[in-house]
């Protein structure tokens, strides 16, 4: 497993910029995935290159800690890969199948380290100006902290649907749940939200 992780990290991650940018349609990822399947691990590489930045963002914004969330995320694919075999086009897409693995090994990361990891520092890269870039910091700090306190379900669908950008169709599959269901947790975790970012923003006043 040592030598695979070293092997999907180090020899993609020269490409992952020009894999991420390119239009990727799905016949293209669907040819990624049967080549990988069959072991090609260059085919995988492509694959991680294009979903990286989608899973390690919505794992950040679940723990809450930078280091955490780039081991978690190295993990996941390590199953994806370990488990790519067993894929079907019969059932949810590709990315949909990514974010089950990405949800269940989050969730059993919490089970077993029984903690919550502390806010990242780091949030906002380097800025020329020092005041916006506190001030962005800042904004990050309580929005992660309002997600971060949502109930399980509610964090999942703010984070498929706006910090990822998917559907509500995608993030039922995903989920299992009915669209219908989607759209009253996601009504729900919207308005909790805003109360909270109001109180935090009042409170920072």
């Amino acid at each position: 497993m040592g030598s695979l992780r070293y092997t999907v990290c180090q020899e993609v991650v020269e490409n992952r910029t020009a894999a991420r940018t390119k239009a990727i349609g799905e016949t293209d990822v669907k040819s990624l995935v049967e080549r990988a399947a069959g072991g090609d691990i260059e085919s995988f590489g492509e694959l991680y290159g294009i979903y990286l930045d989608r899973i390690y963002r919505y794992v950040f914004y679940q723990v809450n800690n930078k280091t955490t969330a780039e081991d978690l995320t190295e993990e996941i694919f390590l199953k994806a890969w370990e488990g790519i075999g067993k894929f079907k086009w019969k059932g949810p897409p590709f990315l949909a199948w990514l974010y089950r693995i990405a949800r269940n090994h989050i969730i059993d990361y919490f089970r077993t380290s029984r903690q919550q990891q502390p806010l990242d520092e780091e949030l906002v890269g380097d800025d020329d100006n020092p005041e916006q870039e506190a001030g962005d910091k800042q904004t990050q700090r309580m929005l992660s902290r309002a997600i971060f306190s949502l109930p399980e379900q509610q964090r999942q669908i703010i984070l498929l649907k706006f910090i990822d950008g998917l559907e509500n169709c995608e993030i039922a599959r995903i989920l299992k749940k009915s669209q219908g269901a989607i759209r009253i947790t996601q009504m729900r975790a919207l308005d909790t939200l805003r109360r909270r970012l109001n109180k935090e923003m009042g409170n920072a006043n």
